[in-house]
Order: structure tokens, then C-alpha cells, then sequence
């Protein structure tokens, strides 16, 4: 499993209408892409930093949502942004939710 976290700066004020936003356009986008398995947006509380975190099946399936979809994406949030998001990427070592154990070497 392959995760994908995005750091947001948001405008001031603009949390109702982010998570609006996401819930209506950027998660019907995510579901409906190859190897998508979950994803967790959190938001800072009366703040203006979001967190994106989304989990694919394999690697090669967050790259390709990286070039195809994800330009859509910051289109679909760019009036509730301020600045560019940051994009880290991780290998999944362990889950309790989706049952994932670290590999043994």
C-alpha cells in the first residue's frame, strides 16, 4: 500500500467552503480512480492548514493520479488555496484499519 499526504494553506475563512468543496468535487474524482483504497482530510480546528491523505493499492497508482487527476483537483480547490500544496509521498509499513503489518526484513 502506497500513501500520499498534501499540505494545504487555506484562505482565511474558507474552511466551510473547502470542505464543501471536497466533499461535493475532489472525493467523487478519488473514488473513481484505479487502486484508490481510502483517504482522511483533516483540518486544522478555526485554522488554515488542511491535510489530504490518501491511500492507494500500489505506487504506480498515486503517480497516475498524480498526473492525470490531481491537476483537476487544485483547479477544483484553487479559490480556497493559498499557495501551492505539498505533496509527500510514503510506503505503508502498518495499518490497524486496513490490516496492514510491517514487512519482516
Amino acid at each position: 500500500m502506497f500513501a500520499r499526504n498534501v499540505s494545504m494553506r487555506l484562505k482565511s475563512n474558507s474552511v466551510p467552503e473547502f470542505t464543501r468543496t471536497f466533499e461535493n468535487d475532489v472525493l467523487p474524482l478519488l473514488r473513481k480512480q484505479p487502486g484508490f483504497q481510502d483517504g482522511f482530510t483533516l483540518v486544522v480546528p478555526g485554522g488554515n492548514e488542511a491535510i489530504e491523505i490518501t491511500l492507494w493499492e500500489q505506487k504506480d497508482n498515486a503517480e497516475t493520479y498524480d498526473r492525470s487527476t490531481y491537476p483537476q483537483m487544485l483547479k477544483t480547490l484553487a479559490k480556497v488555496l493559498d499557495g501551492t500544496p505539498r505533496v509527500q509521498t510514503y510506503d505503508v509499513c502498518n495499518s490497524t484499519f486496513h490490516k496492514i503489518a510491517a514487512h519482516v526484513a
